[in-house]
């Protein structure tokens, strides 16, 4: 008798479950199938999981494929599962190619190609709330978003349009998704689009999304002018749809847990934000050759701007923009000075010039200093007047941490809107305002 064995979640059961299951039985002759409990998925980075253990463990067993069903509850589990159960092949699906090598040694490992198309047929027939996703663009954010929307219980990554067929076949032929050049098959086979694309074509794009009814997330910054940021916020209302900006720290635990300190009363009135982001870019990359759309602000002023936002508020009453030229003209480096009524911020930002960055938050009372990568808080600490009086804060981030912002969309769209204080239509239309303005300081505004 060949015994194979496969893991996973099984919330909101669909058609790629369906399949894998089936697959995974007809490689051997008995099949054990094991179903993680939440908890466990929340230690490896799984959120948003619906359905109940036990509904899960129904679903598994409906389908007629598992001979036998445990329950897994504990990092190494595996392991010992093979052990214990005598096992001959190990499978899962190919989301997960490589990260199961090590059981080599003590069974076979199969990967099971994924179930490209979910269909909408099935879903509706089952009252499912899962939701396809469509990517526009085949860069390197887009790279980052499909392994983080995995690990998002409720959503399914459905394919990806781009109009170069090329780019769009490369990219879809890695992921395991559909390629769509035709921008009308590619909205009739998803539900929500994510787009990260190119700056410039943020608008068009979000705007064509709406108009075929489909929920839109976008990368930042959204759009460049705030009349467009407006206009896209109300045709969304409009026709019923969410419209989300992906400014992933927005979403990040850590940072939701800094803004509450902040915002305490802890240290005093905030009199003082000061927000550096930099980095050192490829000087051949899109963001330091695009003399348009490219730069450091524009790249990474949504980052520095937004503590400066939910804390002060979008009311500033001027802003100065200091930059740092390359050869070509484009900004490396770029400090934006605000004042407030109730007290003066800097955001600084650099794709050729590296600084510390950091996030401190001064006030009457004491100070708050995250180290950088604070746009991933994980640890930040408050300071008072005396050097010996610190607290210290942590708080876990996982992964890129898109899936944070992929969850709160999801919570979005099935009409839970508790967390759209974490960055409101305001601050949306306030980032597409600033960066209108740097845009007609740098002469490029149109």
């Amino acid at each position: 008798m060949i015994k194979v064995i496969t893991y996973g979640t099984f919330d909101l059961f669909h058609e790629g479950h369906y399949r894998l299951l089936q697959r995974a039985k007809a490689l051997g002759d008995y099949l054990i199938v094991g179903v993680t409990t939440e908890a466990y998925d929340k230690t490896r980075g799984k959120l948003n999981v619906v359905d109940s253990l036990v509904t899960r463990i129904e679903n598994v067993k409906k389908t007629g494929f598992a001979d036998e069903v445990i329950i897994e509850e504990e990092p190494g589990q595996k392991f010992n599962d093979i052990k214990k159960f005598q096992i001959d092949i190990f499978t899962v699906g190919s989301d997960w190619v490589g990260s199961f090598d090590y059981l080599k040694d003590f069974c076979k490992v199969i990967y099971l190609e994924r179930t490209k198309n979910i269909s909408s047929t099935m879903l509706r027939e089952r009252n499912s709330s899962i939701q396809r996703i469509g990517i526009i663009g085949t860069g390197r954010i887009a790279e980052r978003f499909i392994p983080e929307a995995r690990l998002v219980s409720g959503v399914s990554t459905q394919g990806v349009y781009n109009p170069h067929t090329e780019s769009a076949k490369r990219f879809a032929d890695k992921w395991e998704i559909n390629a769509y050049t035709d921008p009308e098959e590619f909205y009739n086979a998803v539900d929500v689009v994510y787009v990260a694309s190119p700056h410039e074509t943020h608008y068009e794009y979000i705007k064509s999304a709406l108009e075929h009814d489909k929920h839109v997330l976008c990368e930042k910054p959204m759009v460049l002018k705030k009349a467009q940021a407006e206009e896209l916020f109300d045709y969304a209302k409009e026709r019923n749809r969410v419209l989300f900006e992906g400014v992933k720290t927005a979403y990040c635990p850590g940072f939701h847990k800094l803004l509450g300190i902040a915002s305490s009363g802890i240290v005093g009135n905030i009199r003082n934000v000061e927000a550096c982001f930099t980095k050192l870019e490829n000087p051949e990359s899109r963001e330091l050759t695009d003399l348009m759309y490219g730069g450091s602000f524009l790249e990474l002023g949504s980052y520095v701007m937004l503590p400066i936002l939910k804390l002060f508020g979008q009311d500033f009453e001027k802003v100065r923009f200091d930059t740092i030229k390359g050869e070509n003209g484009l900004d490396i480096f770029t400090k934006a000075s605000f004042c407030f009524p109730t007290g003066i911020a800097t955001a600084t930002c650099g794709l050729g010039v590296k600084s510390e960055g950091r996030l401190l938050i001064a006030g009457t009372k004491g100070y708050i200093v995250a180290e950088a990568p604070w746009w991933k808080t994980t640890y930040f600490e408050v300071h008072y007047e005396n050097p010996g009086e610190v607290e210290k804060y942590s708080e876990r981030f996982l992964g890129d941490g898109l899936r944070y912002e992929i969850s709160d969309f999801l919570s979005r769209i099935t009409g839970n809107s508790s967390s759209e204080f974490k960055l409101t239509r305001g601050e949306t239309v306030a980032l597409a305002r600033i960066m209108e303005v740097f845009m007609e300081a740098a002469g490029r505004g149109k």
